[in-house]
């Protein structure tokens, strides 16, 4: 029942309190080819990693969940050098993004001329079980996402990749589900699969705004991440002030054992910087990784939310979404 950081197996109780979705860096694929004025300046990355990890250990936050998939500019030795040098445990995935955004070709060509799914298990087994590149550094869990209103083919693979290697090793999964749809699709697809529903984290869910929507994904026995937080008006996003309506009635029917709360902060954009329009900067004004410790938690508090509930939510999630699979995988 050990997790894997990037500095090595911890047990699931040192955990401790846990955001189970942030990025440390975080590229959209064809940021490498802008290397000359998007060049990657590692040590200036890892001052404002170690700065960033610094500020939300403040709030007494000890685990890190980096879902940077592997062609959008994963970088474990960042992540190590971010740890080692705070304290912060981080653990980071194996994954690819969704059709729309990720790095389609090399997957799609080597399935047009032979077996591309197994080769995606692979990938999956190796940095699971042996490491990342030759860093030693292994993977804690698997990162899935789909597209807006479907599941493509393409996508597929990588959901069928990912129940072997889960039911092979018991890893856990997390998701990303695009503009607040397929979550009870992803859940259902990977319980049909043969993935233990207490192993599976289904992402954004908070890009919905419908309660039923959250109950269907939720009786299927999966976890969901309101792991948006701040982000509000961009890529389908809804305010804050509608997540929480949906999270205070979630709670009020007992689901806090289902339910984490992040933010899905990108801290370092590979790259030229990212240019947001000035329109659009209030949609994005809470958007770091310390708004919901800030300006969530104590709102929520004045909803009634108790100290139990956001301990299950912040605490007792993560160590059982690790425990229960280590137990099963186990059997």
């Amino acid at each position: 029942m050990n997790v894997e950081t990037v500095t090595g197996p911890i047990s699931v109780d040192q955990l401790g309190k846990t955001l189970v979705h942030e990025h440390f860096v975080f590229g959209y694929p064809g940021y490498s080819g802008d290397s000359t004025l998007g060049r990657f300046h590692y040590d200036e990355a890892l001052k404002i990693g170690i700065e960033v990890a610094l500020k939300i250990m403040s709030h007494g936050v000890k685990t890190v969940m980096d879902p940077t998939p592997n062609e959008c500019g994963r970088n474990v030795r960042l992540l190590k050098d971010i740890s080692e040098q705070t304290g912060l445990q981080i653990i980071c995935g194996t994954g690819f993004y969704y059709e729309g955004e990720g790095a389609t070709p090399y997957f799609k060509s080597r399935a047009a001329l032979g077996p591309a799914e197994e080769e995606i298990y692979e990938m999956f087994i190796t940095e699971i079980k042996q490491g990342i590149e030759d860093t030693g550094i292994k993977a804690g869990f698997i990162k899935l996402a789909s597209s807006k209103d479907e599941i493509t083919d393409y996508e597929k693979m990588f959901f069928r990749a990912a129940a072997r290697a889960h039911k092979e090793t018991g890893v856990v999964i997390l998701t990303h589900t695009q503009e607040g749809t397929m979550g009870p699709e992803q859940a259902k697809f990977l319980v049909e699969l043969g993935v233990n529903p207490n192993s599976i984290v289904i992402g954004h869910m908070c890009g919905n705004t419908d309660v039923n929507y959250h109950r269907r994904t939720l009786e299927q026995g999966v976890k969901i991440g309101f792991d948006r937080i701040g982000l509000q008006g961009l890529v389908g996003c809804p305010t804050d002030q509608e997540r929480i309506a949906v999270l205070l009635e979630l709670l009020s029917e007992g689901y806090a054992n289902q339910i984490f709360l992040a933010h899905d902060t990108v801290n370092i954009w590979l790259g030229r910087q990212l240019v947001v329009p000035e329109a659009a900067l209030p949609a994005i004004a809470n958007w770091h990784p310390t708004h919901i410790f800030e300006n969530i938690v104590p709102e929520l508090r004045l909803a009634g939310v108790t100290d139990e509930q956001l301990n299950v939510m912040f605490n007792q999630n993560v160590k059982s979404l690790f425990t229960k699979t280590r137990t099963i995988a186990t059997n």
